[in-house]
């Protein structure tokens, strides 16, 4: 990939609206949900614990390192979403590193969190 080359990253919730229209969408409702925790519930990506809960889990370094290098090796602006419930904690935690990393590799990314600021989902 060209160094620049344009890539939007968006997290967002399956909870509120359909997935948003993305070159790759990574569904993470399948890994570990900080949501079970009533201590996790109302805190969002911004909170530090949040965002370790998330990146211990197993298995989210590997589809971000896959997402990264989807987005590295691509000949075009790409957009990447990433997709749980609620949309405030496993995907823009996930969305965040993956821009963050895109950004160390010397692209310009936009990071939007479509749902991070909407209300909790009860379940």
């Amino acid at each position: 990939m060209e160094p620049h080359m344009n890539i939007t990253v968006i997290s967002f919730g399956y909870g509120h609206d359909p997935a948003p229209a993305a070159d790759a969408v990574y569904d993470l409702r399948p890994y570990r949900d900080p949501h079970i925790d009533p201590r996790l519930r109302h805190m969002t990506a911004r909170d530090a614990e949040v965002q370790a809960r998330v990146l211990a889990t197993p298995g989210i370094d590997d589809l971000i390192d896959q997402a990264v290098t989807a987005a590295l090796t691509a000949d075009r602006p790409t957009t990447i979403a990433t997709g749980c419930t609620g949309g405030r904690h496993r995907a823009p935690v996930t969305a965040q590193t993956i821009a963050t990393r895109l950004q160390d590799a010397g692209q310009t990314v936009t990071l939007i969190h479509r749902d991070l600021d909407k209300d909790v989902i009860e379940r």
